[in-house]
C-alpha cells in the first residue's frame, strides 16, 4: 500500500468531500424544493412514503461528514489509537446519520396538507376581507388551525357587509361557505 493511504488521509478525504456535497445537497434541497415530480403514462403497484428515509444520499453524506471529522480529530489531535478512532468516528457517524434523516423528516413534515373540515368552523366569526353585496360572493379572513386563512365565502343576507367588518359562518354546504353580518 503506498505511503500516502493513512487512515488520516482517508477520514480527511471522507470529512472534505463528503462536507462539501452535503452543502451543495443542502442547498439543492433549500433553493429548489425537495420533491421531484416524474409524471408517467402507465399505472404503477409500488407506493413509497419517502418523508422518512434513513439510508438517502443526505443521511450518507451525514455519516461521511461526521464519520470524517470525528475520525481525523480523535487520530490527530486526541492521539488516540487506530481502533478507538475509527469506532467513535462510526458512532458519531450513526448519530449524524439519524440527526440528518430525522431533520429531513421534519421539515419534509411542514410541508403536510392538512385537511380541515369546514363544518367544525360553523358558527366561527372572522371578518370579511372584501365587501360583499347582497347574495354574493367575495372572501373572508378566519382562524383555522392558529393559521388566519383568506376563504371563498358567499353572504347569506340581504344586506350589504364592508370590508373589514365581523362576519360569522353561518352554514358550509357543497364546498361553499356561507356568512351573514355579525
Amino acid at each position: 500500500m503506498p505511503d500516502y493511504i493513512t487512515l488520516e488521509n482517508i477520514f480527511l478525504v471522507l470529512a472534505v468531500f463528503s462536507t462539501i456535497f452535503y452543502i451543495i445537497k443542502m442547498c439543492l434541497f433549500l433553493f429548489l424544493g425537495g420533491d421531484v415530480e416524474v409524471h408517467t403514462d402507465f399505472e404503477t403497484l409500488t407506493d413509497c412514503d419517502p418523508s422518512f428515509n434513513f439510508f438517502s444520499i443526505q443521511s450518507i453524506l451525514a455519516f461521511f461528514m461526521g464519520f470524517g471529522w470525528v475520525g481525523l480529530t480523535f487520530l490527530t489531535q486526541m492521539e488516540t489509537s487506530s481502533w478507538i478512532a475509527f469506532t467513535v468516528a462510526f458512532v458519531v457517524g450513526v448519530i449524524f446519520m439519524f440527526i440528518s434523516a430525522w431533520l429531513m423528516f421534519m421539515i419534509k413534515k411542514l410541508d403536510k396538507n392538512v385537511k380541515i373540515d369546514m363544518n367544525d368552523y360553523v358558527g366561527t366569526v372572522g371578518r370579511a376581507y372584501t365587501s360583499f353585496k347582497p347574495n354574493s360572493s367575495g372572501q373572508i379572513e378566519i382562524t383555522i388551525n392558529d393559521q388566519l386563512s383568506v376563504l371563498d365565502a358567499v353572504n347569506l343576507s340581504d344586506e350589504e357587509i364592508n370590508a373589514f367588518m365581523p362576519v360569522k359562518i353561518e352554514k358550509y354546504e357543497n364546498n361553499i361557505i356561507y356568512i351573514i353580518k355579525v
